[in-house]
């Protein structure tokens, strides 16, 4: 039995927004029943806003599957379509209060489904499906491509063919691709030669528009579709030196919680994600 943390278990036993929205501004399907997941997801976007304004879908899969997608949908509903498609399969896995590892490919559907169906908004809603077709196939059980396998181990940082296993269900079957696979892992993570980079700037080296546009990235990519969560917000008012001073909004704002969310979870992701340094003030 999977260890499914509670909401996990609510979403697959309270799926959210099941079904398909009539004349849909964008359909996104990923996955097969041949390959045991499938995913179809619709969404209705405001052409003025590019908002989505109601998200749904259809799938044929286990319990992580069905609440990846009914999660999948509460998160994307009332965001910009441009919002909507930095959300990542580990976002999905977050919202959920974490997935086994075994389940992780689950949270990746769910990502492909999104990125189809804004494209097919884009393509003026004719349905899109999740192609890999023109790419190099790796693991032909699971049709799943060498580009599939590679933005898995960069986007999570995989380290282990059993990780890619996880996260795309590549080498799963047969195993006959596992040693392909390791290849791959060895290229993205540097044990054969790759072009040089150059090196970072440290924050300290940063101009202050690098550093107040470093800041706006990670409130934007890893804070703030949390706190959307649960209806607040955060916003960049000032740096002074090492100290950001943070204005919170929405439910945050006047939260009993609101210290506990500016050190516990605000200050500790600037401090991991920008620089160690770094602490938080209420603005």
């Amino acid at each position: 039995m999977w260890d499914y943390t509670d909401k996990v278990m609510d979403h697959f036993k309270n799926p959210r927004n099941v079904g398909a929205i009539p004349d849909a501004d964008g359909t996104g399907q990923v996955g097969s029943l041949v390959c045991g997941d499938a995913l179809k997801l619709t969404i209705k976007v405001n052409k003025d806003t590019e908002v989505i304004e109601d998200a749904k879908f259809e799938t044929f899969g286990c319990a992580s599957a069905i609440a990846s997608s009914s999660i999948l949908t509460e998160m994307i509903k009332g965001k910009t379509l441009e919002e909507a498609s930095k959300i990542t399969n580990q976002d999905i896995a977050d919202a959920l209060g974490s997935l086994p590892s075994e389940k992780m490919h689950c949270s990746v559907m769910g990502m492909e489904a999104l990125e189809a169906a804004v494209k097919s908004y884009r393509q003026g809603g004719k349905p899109v499906v999740f192609e890999q077709e023109e790419e190099k196939i790796v693991c032909h059980c699971f049709n799943v491509s060498e580009e599939a396998i590679i933005k898995a181990i960069r986007t999570n940082h995989l380290t282990t063919v059993e990780d890619v296993t996880h996260f795309t269900k590549a080498g799963g079957a047969c195993g006959r691709c596992k040693g392909e696979i390791q290849k791959i892992l060895d290229k993205v993570n540097g044990a054969c030669e790759l072009p040089s980079r150059p090196a970072e700037k440290t924050f300290a080296q940063m101009t202050l528009v690098e550093k107040i546009k470093k800041l706006e990235h990670v409130l934007e990519e890893d804070i703030r579709p949390k706190l959307n969560m649960d209806g607040g917000s955060a916003e960049l008012v000032d740096l002074d030196g090492s100290t950001v001073k943070i204005r919170l909004t929405g439910m945050c704002h006047g939260c009993a919680g609101a210290a506990g969310t500016l050190k516990n979870f605000i200050e500790k992701t600037l401090k991991e994600k920008v620089d160690a340094s770094l602490s938080v003030e209420q603005a």
